[in-house]
């Protein structure tokens, strides 16, 4: 039989393993947007994840819900206004690029 102490660690143990499943399946999200960027801006990594940094900073939604968000638009081809504003002004500071379906610039 577990003391109370047992049962404590036991439930800390498994909070932990839940938290490190959540850790990777964001990894996992922020990887793949990271890639979306890269591809999209022909730009480096390190590059993408700047980038996707720099909209999750101006529009005050976490990275990850970014990252989420650039995902969906990869399937669907719909992106709030607002992160594609930002998206196209960070990609615009790290090279020259034009969001998809972005207003051509004048």
């Amino acid at each position: 039989m577990t003391t109370d102490g047992g049962s404590e660690r036991i439930l800390e143990l498994q909070e932990e393993v839940q938290q490190l499943k959540e850790a990777v399946v964001s990894h996992a999200v922020v990887d793949q947007a990271i890639g979306m960027i890269v591809a999209l801006g022909r730009i480096s990594p390190d590059q993408g994840w700047t980038v996707l940094k720099e909209v999750s900073q101006h529009t005050n939604i976490k990275l990850r819900n970014v990252a989420e968000l650039i995902l969906v638009w990869g399937r669907t081809a719909e992106m709030p206004r607002d992160i594609a504003a930002a998206l196209e002004e960070a990609l615009d500071r790290v090279g020259p690029t034009q969001v998809p379906g972005a207003p051509p610039e004048r």
